[in-house]
């Protein structure tokens, strides 16, 4: 079984419920759930005027290679009501694949280490938080390192939900 790690995003709807339906679709496809990170409260980047979002990332293991595990995180988008219809715009559920293994990977449908990963916070603290001394297999950094290097200096703050 190869070890992953998964980038989970929402900012529509019940936020909480849309990660939690996200976790249970990616088990049910052979995707076994080994940590999960606390939900962080983070501003939107890029795209600006939409809702913040709730993220997390698992470390997972599976049987799957990476283009069955990418079809499975595409689906379970799907089966949770994510519309594509602009880049970077609000979503019910977004899964990306950050790291599979110490793979490279570069095809025209599936990078990994995910491209943009090193220079997100939403990404980097919840990753940190699980996995601080993974080595991203291109940078040769620990997560924690890069962390302490990222220049993106949006709010990523521990969430706790109003009861």
């Amino acid at each position: 079984m190869d070890s992953v790690y998964l980038a989970l995003g929402s900012n529509l709807g019940n936020r909480e419920e849309y990660l939690r339906a996200g976790i249970r679709g990616l088990a049910a496809r052979g995707v076994h759930i080994i940590r999960c990170a606390s939900l962080y409260s983070t501003e939107p980047r890029e795209v600006l005027n939409q809702p913040w979002f709730l993220n997390t990332v698992l470390e997972a293991s599976t049987d799957l290679g990476p283009d069955e595990l990418l079809r499975a995180c595409v689906d379970v988008e799907k089966e949770n009501r994510r519309v594509r219809d602009h880049s970077k715009g609000p979503r019910t559920l977004d899964i990306d694949i950050i790291f599979f293994g110490t793979r490279i990977i570069q095809k025209p449908d599936l990078v990994i280490p995910h491209p943009s990963f090193a220079g997100r916070r939403f990404v980097l603290v919840p990753l940190a938080e699980i996995a601080p001394d993974f080595t991203d297999p291109l940078s040769g950094n620990t997560v924690q390192q890069l962390l302490e290097i990222c220049t993106d200096h949006s709010s990523v703050v521990a969430y706790s939900p109003s009861r």
